[in-house]
């Protein structure tokens, strides 16, 4: 074959092994960089006559009405959010994402799967209560039996899950937001600064956090597996010493 004989003179790239655009959801990378959240539409806002003043310092400026995101901002606190989600799930903490659009059920379910046992997503409508009244929707044995309240939420529309906030805040649990040009940075206490609205910019952010998620329960079973092992080893010698 031709190919078999000029392969090794030129490049080495094929269907296997070049990104495509479908391994954002699939195939997410661990880091990223401000080129692929540039290449994702994540700097674009909504109009500039919407832009809530709050959101004034992560703003770059406007463009033919439209709030230009400064990426500068976004990558920094992206990258501040992926380290919080690898440290909650090393420490066995349960993630949530929530994302109730149509096209974000995909995204965040992907991202649950991720993290195995440790992931939950919503991607149906918020039931108002599910935390701040769980003992009423969920039943008392199973409130009393199962961990309901998450450790950490990852919301990917934050305007159309503020009651969703609310509860969450109401129990103290850590929120990270995508946060868009018309919505209040405050609402959530780690904010990335994006375009909510873009599925493709929703796959890139969510499969970095969910990498850095799925990293984090691997060092915890690494971990386990280490603290297994010195007890083990100590009994040993406790054992060699009787």
């Amino acid at each position: 074959m031709l190919t078999n004989i000029f392969s090794k003179h030129g490049s080495t790239q094929n269907s296997e092994n070049t990104f495509q655009l479908r391994d954002q959801l699939h195939k997410p990378k661990a880091q990223t960089t401000i080129s692929a959240l540039l290449a994702s539409g994540a700097h674009f806002g909504h109009a500039s006559t919407r832009m809530n003043p709050n959101f004034m310092p992560y703003a770059y400026g406007t463009r033919a009405g439209i709030t230009i995101i400064d990426l500068d901002h976004t990558l920094p606190l992206l990258r501040r959010a992926v380290n919080l989600v690898r440290a909650v799930a090393r420490a066995g903490g349960q993630i949530l994402f929530i994302g109730t659009r149509p096209d974000l059920r995909p995204v965040i379910q992907k991202a649950a799967e991720r993290l195995g046992p440790q992931g939950y997503h919503v991607g149906e409508r918020w039931v108002p209560g599910t935390l701040s009244n769980r003992r009423q929707i969920f039943g008392g044995g199973v409130v009393d039996k199962t961990k309901v309240v998450p450790d950490l939420a990852i919301i990917l529309n934050p305007l159309s899950n503020a009651i969703a906030i609310s509860e969450l805040a109401v129990e103290h649990v850590p929120t990270i937001g995508v946060i868009d040009s018309n919505v209040d940075p405050r609402v959530v206490m780690y904010p990335i600064p994006a375009n909510d609205e873009n599925t493709r910019t929703a796959e890139l952010l969510v499969g970095v956090l969910s990498v850095a998620g799925r990293e984090g329960v691997a060092l915890r079973q690494a971990d386990l597996l280490q603290k297994a092992y010195q007890s083990d080893k100590r009994s040993r010698i406790q054992n060699r010493r009787s």
